[in-house]
């Protein structure tokens, strides 16, 4: 990953320095995230702990807190599949409370065998502002690349029925700037007002995203990639994966009326030390 990142408009350089100056990372709650977290990640970067099926809603909250104490900005995942009823959804809001954590990010989830009173991420947020929550910024998930079992149109509607209980849009990974750009300013033509931020993954060795693209949800352009194997691996420098062609091809829109994209959200999957260097190089090539 050592190919720099030129840009030599000046607005997009000053739009993308603005975009990494509040860059985040997400982390799977595994059983050595938190010393990964510890050795890679400055306190300055903040981190979203997703929610894992296999985990838990319960492992999601505990990282998160552990990782508060450490001294990071964390945002859980709520996840509709893993919350089982309004009182565990309390309890969780309790803990939350007591951490000192004031975002969250509501989601619908991979359905698991845990019995649960909420169906979709809206059932959950509506739950959730029923409560003295106390959170400030509320996450909900897009899908510029449509999702398996719903149509445009209901993925669209189920948007403006969630925006009003939300803050921000993070979407899932698309490697395609143009479908991302088409989707953003068709959330904006609906009349959807929320700052998008664009879900990209880290520097990720290239057998990990090969092998985590099929099974976490991302759209149609991982597979048309795997299908095209010299286009697949354009988007790779020596060692791994550089998110740079993703970034570089929306830079230049964050900001433009037609759209709502505020900036970038990354899957780490847990590499988070060639991540970080990615970040750094990035900063360096920034400044």
């Amino acid at each position: 990953m050592k190919r720099a990142l030129t840009v030599r408009d000046t607005a997009t350089r000053g739009s993308l320095r603005k975009a990494f100056d509040d860059l985040g990372y997400e982390v799977i709650p595994f059983k050595k995230t938190e010393r990964s977290v510890l050795s890679c990640v400055p306190k300055d970067v903040r981190l979203t702990v997703t929610a894992s099926p296999a985990k838990g809603q319960d492992a999601t909250i505990d990282l998160t807190v552990a990782l508060v104490g450490h001294g990071y900005t964390v945002t859980p995942h709520l996840s509709a599949q893993q919350v089982r009823d309004r009182a565990h959804l309390a309890d969780i809001v309790a803990r939350c409370r007591e951490a000192g954590i004031t975002d969250v990010f509501v989601v619908g989830g991979d359905p698991t065998d845990e019995p649960t009173e909420f169906r979709h991420a809206h059932d959950l947020l509506v739950a959730l502002h029923d409560l003295d929550h106390g959170f400030t910024d509320i996450g909900i998930g897009g899908h510029p690349e449509g999702h398996p079992t719903a149509s445009e149109e209901t993925l669209f509607q189920a948007l403006k029925d969630k925006a009003p209980l939300a803050t921000h849009i993070t979407t899932q990974i698309v490697f395609d700037p143009a479908a991302i750009l088409r989707w953003a300013r068709e959330v904006k033509n609906r009349g959807i007002d929320l700052p998008v931020h664009v879900g990209v993954p880290g520097a990720v060795h290239r057998q990990k995203l090969l092998r985590v693209s099929g099974g976490l949800g991302i759209g149609e352009s991982a597979k048309f990639l795997k299908k095209q194997q010299s286009l697949f691996w354009r988007f790779f420098v020596p060692g791994g994966y550089s998110p740079n062609k993703i970034i570089t091809g929306l830079a230049p829109h964050i900001g433009k009326p037609d759209n709502t994209i505020e900036g970038f959200h990354v899957f780490t999957f847990n590499d988070l030390g060639p991540t970080e260097a990615w970040r750094q190089r990035m900063l360096r090539d920034l400044a």
